[in-house]
């Protein structure tokens, strides 16, 4: 789970010191896989620890929002 949270980020950053239109756009679509990575590790936290629900259901709806904000972004640079 913290690979792949680090990796969204990670990639993001490397997309932004892109050298070129297509490196920018490979790196922002590995950061959108790792969230969507993010999102099923998360998830099976939820699902195996019912008592983290406090803490996973906050996780789960930021996973996705980050998500989604990535695959707009990718859809402008398109």
């Amino acid at each position: 789970m913290i690979r792949s949270s680090g990796s969204v980020g990670a990639n993001y950053i490397e997309a932004n010191e892109k050298l070129g239109d297509k490196d920018f756009l490979f790196r922002a679509k590995i950061s959108r896989k790792a969230a969507k990575e993010s999102k099923y590790w998360v998830r099976l936290l939820h699902d195996l620890n019912p008592k983290l629900n406090d803490f996973s259901l906050p996780l789960l709806e930021e996973s996705e929002e980050l998500r989604k904000i990535l695959s707009a972004i990718i859809s402008k640079s398109s």
